[in-house]
């Protein structure tokens, strides 16, 4: 399925680097031109990697936007010697902003969106906070709990099983198929097929089930609440009104937690912002950095 967002960002340029960070490479991606007056830096969620906010960064020429993937994830090893829990994904993005774009505006989405409000509220220096599909309250309690609960036992089955067999198991395309469509809000044929090929594509990326697995415990066992009264910076919340994951209800009494936060609510979508609506988040973002 041709990408619907390939002409814009064919036109902004984008570089391959690597960084050592908490003593593992980790491979990011700069778009955009190095001496652009804004850079955000943009952590992605759970089973994805960069990719999956290429088409809200095809809609911010003029910003510079460094998109690693999570250790664990896509181009990035594991960690080695760490658990991959939250205090140590958020130690990761702090000594990764701090030497790669020291000060740089943050942005997380999903699970990024947990790792990014740790990070920040645990000393992250940086102007401005970002959180797209914000996880506002447990998954567990979200209008889809019960996918969430049989969620918790595929991953549990997945690290259980034989190696072999755990792993053909969460790397099943059947099961990323159910998982694409249950996430799915658009109704336009074309831009629903795109979502499942990038679910596809990117979703299986992961090091291994061990790592999976330990990825899956920390996003579930944490939300953006625990956080948000401890972050000062001026925050944004791109929140979407069909989110399975976050209700809406949840993502506004989320931004009542924030000493300085704003809300921007889209309708007609759910988790998948980044590929359904990516013009409006991104017109939500250009407004709150410039």
């Amino acid at each position: 399925m041709p990408n619907p967002y390939a002409e814009r960002l064919a036109q902004i340029p984008v570089a391959r680097r690597e960084a050592r960070v908490l003593g593992g490479t980790t491979a990011y991606w700069v778009y955009g031109d190095d001496d652009a007056g804004t850079t955000i830096v943009a952590v992605h969620g759970f089973r994805g990697e960069h990719h999956g906010l290429d088409p809200v960064v095809a809609h911010l020429p003029g910003i510079r936007v460094i998109s690693p993937d999570l250790p664990g994830f896509g181009e990035t090893a594991p960690f080695v010697g760490r658990p991959h829990d939250l205090d140590t994904y958020a130690a990761w993005l702090r000594a990764f902003v701090e030497q790669v774009a020291p000060d740089a505006v943050v942005l997380g989405h999903s699970f990024g969106s947990i790792v990014a409000s740790a990070a920040v509220a645990g000393g992250l220096s940086t102007p401005k906070l970002i959180l797209v599909n914000p996880i506002g309250a447990p998954a567990l309690e979200g209008p889809r709990g019960i996918l969430t609960r049989l969620a918790v036992f595929y991953y549990l089955v997945g690290a259980r099983l034989p190696r072999v067999l755990g792993d053909a198991l969460l790397r099943n395309g059947l099961i990323v198929r159910v998982m694409s469509n249950a996430m799915a809000k658009t109704r336009d044929p074309d831009l629903r097929r795109f979502v499942h090929e990038q679910h596809d594509e990117y979703f299986s990326r992961f090091a291994d089930r061990d790592v999976l697995h330990e990825a899956f415990v920390t996003s579930v066992s944490h939300d953006v609440r625990e956080f948000a009264p401890r972050i000062v910076q001026p925050t944004l919340l791109i929140a979407a009104e069909k989110d399975d994951i976050t209700p809406i209800e949840a993502e506004r009494h989320l931004a009542t937690l924030f000493p300085d936060a704003r809300l921007v609510e889209i309708p007609e979508v759910g988790h998948l912002i980044h590929y359904e609506t990516p013009e409006a988040a991104a017109s939500a973002i250009r407004e709150f950095v410039e």
